[in-house]
């Protein structure tokens, strides 16, 4: 059914007016993300103190010699459009980083440089689906995945995957959701929400499948890749014998180098792939900042895996990672998979549903726990089926030691107004 508003005419009447909006608009979700963000503001802003751990952002500075050479590309005048696949000094240099650090080779004109990762994903997705096409996507995961193949007319499909196996995704679970429409599969090593990091022999089951189905293209996200504890290590998909011709590889500088607000991004892909998204990019965005290229090309060229300061920022989020564990697991009936890479936890408090708590009432879910805990502990968290798992919540150690300390503690005292409501096991 249409919905209309009416406006005053020029001459005094009334006009309706169509204000429906695309479907495929429409059944987009919420995000319960920016709820519990607006939950938080709101208390802040009425000047209640809150520890926001829900930001999916490092809490660092932009390495200083990027930030130089942003600031010179703007003294030198480089401020003007670049080319829409971005400018060939950072492709090449992109090229190198792929080569040297991935055992990936690309040529430049398989680059895409864009507005950060998101967009890299978006339009892999858009240039790769029809309607009715499927994107399998491996839960948790990233809360855009699932929209992002809407957008496109095709269908999400959602593979659960275990706390007790790491949350990782299985071959034979993969294998059961493949259809003639299959056509993407999402991967995310290491894994937001989870910090979950795929194995090399993790990676080559997979490939195994993806062998077996001509259609099937796999979307990698590897945004977090120089945000690992060893023993951990990073393997790109594409990097698999027989990968590389069905592969798109989106990475970028917002996690590692922290330069969330920089908005830069790439995709590397086959010729063929990359010249759609091309297309693509040319007709929304165009091409990525100039400005925010320059300091690209400075980021990578400040070593291996970011060099020293990237070192540094990982073995601050492994020493709150340790932290965060060790507290964690000291909680009755709280279930958690340590993760090996990012800078989340998402623990299941599922045992936890069912319980009543004094002056806030009952606990149904992940979202109603979340506001207790924001409500009571004054703790920001975000509730887990926003990425596919109800029973979890994701914590962001993207935060001071002093926070993440105060914020525990806070958790810990309001959890004792709670009692689990089931022992049995959660894996």
């Amino acid at each position: 059914m249409t919905v209309c508003a009416t406006s005053n005419g020029v001459n005094g009447g009334s006009t309706p007016v169509d204000t429906t909006i695309s479907p495929r608009v429409a059944a987009l979700k919420p995000s319960k993300t920016m709820a519990i963000a607006d939950a938080a503001t709101a208390l802040v802003e009425s000047g209640v103190p809150v520890i926001r751990l829900a930001a999916g952002e490092p809490d660092f500075d932009t390495p200083k010699a990027i930030v130089e050479a942003g600031t010179k590309a703007i003294q030198e005048g480089f401020t003007r459009y670049t080319p829409n696949a971005g400018t060939l000094e950072l492709r090449k240099a992109i090229c190198h980083k792929l080569q040297e650090e991935n055992g990936l080779s690309y040529k430049p004109d398989e680059i895409l440089v864009s507005n950060g990762a998101k967009q890299s994903i978006m339009q892999a997705v858009l240039a790769v689906c029809s309607p009715g096409d499927e994107v399998i996507v491996p839960a948790p995961f990233w809360v855009s995945y699932p929209e992002m193949a809407r957008l496109a007319d095709a269908t999400p499909v959602i593979v659960q995957t275990k706390v007790s196996e790491n949350f990782i995704l299985k071959p034979e679970a993969l294998s059961a959701v493949l259809t003639e429409k299959s056509r993407v599969l999402i991967l995310c090593s290491p894994s937001n929400p989870t910090g979950s990091v795929y194995t090399l022999e993790d990676l080559q089951a997979i490939a195994a499948i993806v062998a077996k189905h001509p259609r099937l293209l796999v979307i990698s996200d590897e945004i977090y890749e120089h945000i690992m504890y060893t023993p951990a290590t990073h393997h790109s998909f594409a990097a698999l014998p027989g990968m590389w011709e069905r592969t798109l590889t989106v990475n970028g500088f917002s996690k590692c180098f922290a330069m969330t607000g920089w908005r830069l991004g790439y995709l590397a892909a086959p010729k063929h792939f990359l010249v759609a998204c091309n297309r693509i990019q040319s007709q929304s965005t165009s091409g990525a900042s100039s400005i925010s290229q320059k300091a690209g090309v400075a980021a990578l060229a400040l070593g291996k895996a970011g060099g020293e300061d990237v070192v540094t920022m990982v073995k601050a989020f492994r020493e709150r990672r340790d932290f965060l564990v060790q507290r964690l697991q000291a909680m009755d009936g709280v279930v958690l998979a340590v993760p090996q890479g990012a800078f989340y936890l998402f623990p299941d408090f599922s045992a936890y549903f069912g319980s009543h708590a004094d002056g806030f009432g009952f606990i149904s879910d992940a979202e109603t726990l979340c506001r207790f805990f924001l409500e009571k502990a004054k703790v920001a968290l975000v509730p887990g089926d926003a990425f596919g798992n109800g029973g979890c919540i994701r914590i962001s150690y993207a935060a001071s030691m002093e926070e993440l300390k105060t914020a525990i503690e806070s958790i810990e005292s309001v959890m004792a107004l709670l009692k689990p409501a089931s022992a049995a096991s959660l894996a």
